[in-house]
């Protein structure tokens, strides 16, 4: 059973099914067998396999046998896409060229091979010439398709077939798609002779004697020999038709085809953005840093650093939504839906002002447990958020970091800023970079009180406790004046126990390593401290 092996390697299939016009963005995958068999003649052709004289006595007996059965096809997966051209028409229109808009579609072919097979024996002569029409053939398709075809080794593993002929109506996960094949040469005499006889029906007898024919019996004749043209003699003559032949004797479907419907997997031929190819799970990360733009670029339509907690919540909700699959790095959630215990080891989403113009610019997401592969695929995909009277913040992935010590490598002022924000080199004083909001109701005294409060945070991320816990008054220092007007309620959670946000300086007796993320709101940018030098 010969078995043709191909592969893209621009990665691109074009072809338009037969009878649809190319702008309406149909796709034939796989390519169908009318267009295989055509392809390997007209190799023989161009690569000098045979001359004008046509394919010698071996080569018709090799398409012979492949048009007597229909192939069936192992595909992979592959992505419809296109683009779209403006041609010019040679006319103006208004002093400016008149153009026309069409499509380019093809099939997005990332990785695999697609494998023909046709169940027939062939003769040793028939396989070599076989081998040798795929091993010159360069495009199948258009121009652009390039292509590289191999036959199968005899012993050679195929993948099973996932695409073959079948009229019944598909099962559940299959899909029905409608190709178009060669009749065998048995089924096409058969048809020429009964279309034959149907057109000749209709011409008048010529006079059948030994005399010279008479001007009547010519013109007869070559009535009859017209009649005759728009039928090839044999199926292989059929086959080199070319369209303009065909459009001129009136067929919209090419003498000798028929169209034959195939079963293959629904996921076949996807419609969405191209897949990326497939690699290896990604090792965990610390922290993956985007970037944030705006449309125009302008800084100053950037959110304000007030709006901190608004944003990282928003990131939050986006990231989860983008990860599709439940993924507890992200959400803080077991798969119950409980909030997972422990040292606050889940994603943070911390909105950056790394120029401290005012406006947020960046989010570093961090997450001492580690961001898994699942959760940085979302990170990656996720191309764009949202803010009031802005239509869309653009991000981009700017770093990621397999350990906070890396930050350490960048320099200028966003390093800078960084290395203070997550204190890279330790610090036994770090000072709010973010108003603090407590967790709980305030009590002048105990557990609960501003103190307490703040060394149970510490506590439960493993941190020791402070030495000294002071509170900074916004209005003695000018760099401190926003927190009295940052935002410090969720909007899809609860409240906080105390509407009020300090200015929090903590004295610590050994130097202590940040990210230091304390308080309500502290996995969306509240509460974060920035290291003293």
């Amino acid at each position: 059973m010969p078995t043709l092996i191909m592969t893209f390697p621009a990665r691109r299939f074009h072809a338009t099914p037969w009878g649809h016009h190319v702008n309406e963005g149909l796709i034939e995958w796989p390519p169908s067998p009318w267009r295989l068999i055509r392809a390997l003649l007209c190799v023989g052709y161009t690569k000098g396999q045979w001359g004008d004289d046509g394919p010698p006595a071996h080569a018709r007996n090799l398409f012979a046998k492949l048009t007597s059965v229909l192939p069936v096809y192992s595909m992979p997966k592959a992505v419809g896409a296109h683009s779209r051209h403006y041609m010019p028409l040679a006319s103006l229109k208004n002093a400016r060229e008149n153009t026309t808009l069409v499509f380019d579609t093809w099939a997005h072919v990332d990785c695999g091979q697609l494998a023909i097979s046709w169940d027939v024996e062939l003769n040793e002569d028939e396989q070599l010439l076989l081998a040798e029409l795929a091993a010159k053939l360069s495009y199948l398709g258009r121009a652009e398709s390039w292509v590289e075809a191999r036959l199968a080794l005899e012993n050679e593993s195929v993948p099973p077939a996932n695409c073959h002929p079948c009229d019944s109506p598909p099962e559940r996960g299959w899909e029905q798609v409608a190709l178009l094949a060669p009749l065998s040469d048995a089924n096409y005499s058969e048809w020429r002779q009964l279309s034959v006889n149907k057109v000749l029906a209709g011409c008048p007898p010529g006079e059948q004697s030994g005399k010279r024919p008479s001007k009547k019996d010519e013109k007869i004749l070559a009535q009859r020999e017209k009649a005759l043209e728009p039928f090839p003699s044999a199926l292989l003559d059929a086959l080199q038709k070319d369209t303009s032949w065909q459009r001129s004797h009136g067929w919209s479907q090419p003498p000798g085809s028929q169209r034959v419907f195939y079963w293959r997997r629904i996921d076949s031929l996807e419609i969405g953005p191209p897949v990326g190819r497939t690699v290896q799970d990604r090792s965990s990360v610390q922290l993956m840093l985007l970037s944030m733009a705006t449309a125009t670029g302008n800084k100053h339509a950037l959110p304000s650093v007030i709006y901190t907690l608004i944003h990282g919540e928003r990131l939050h909700k986006a990231l989860v939504a983008a990860a599709g699959d439940y993924n507890c790095v992200l959400s803080g959630c077991d798969e119950a839906g409980n909030p997972l215990l422990g040292q606050h080891e889940h994603a943070h989403f911390l909105p950056l002002d790394l120029d401290s113009d005012g406006h947020l610019d960046h989010f570093a997401i961090w997450a001492p447990m580690g961001i898994d592969d699942a959760a940085q695929k979302a990170v990656r995909t996720l191309r764009k958020t949202y803010a009031k009277n802005i239509k869309s913040l653009y991000l981009a992935l700017a770093a990621t970091c397999e350990e906070l010590k890396e930050l350490r490598t960048l320099s200028g002022l966003h390093g800078e800023k960084l290395g203070s924000i997550f204190g890279l080199n330790g610090s036994t004083e770090w000072i709010s970079h973010a108003p603090f909001v407590p967790p709980r109701f305030l009590k002048p005294r105990g557990k609960n009180s501003l103190h307490g409060q703040v060394q149970a945070e510490l506590q439960s991320r493993g941190l020791p406790a402070p030495v000294d816990v002071s509170v900074i008054d916004p209005r003695d220092n000018p760099t401190f004046l926003r927190h009295r007007h940052f935002t410090r309620a969720r909007k899809n959670g609860f409240p906080p126990p105390v509407d009020c946000g300090f200015t929090l300086k903590l004295v610590f007796e050994t130097p202590v390593y940040g990210p230091l993320c304390l308080g309500y709101g502290s996995h969306y940018g509240l509460g974060l401290f920035a290291a003293v030098d």
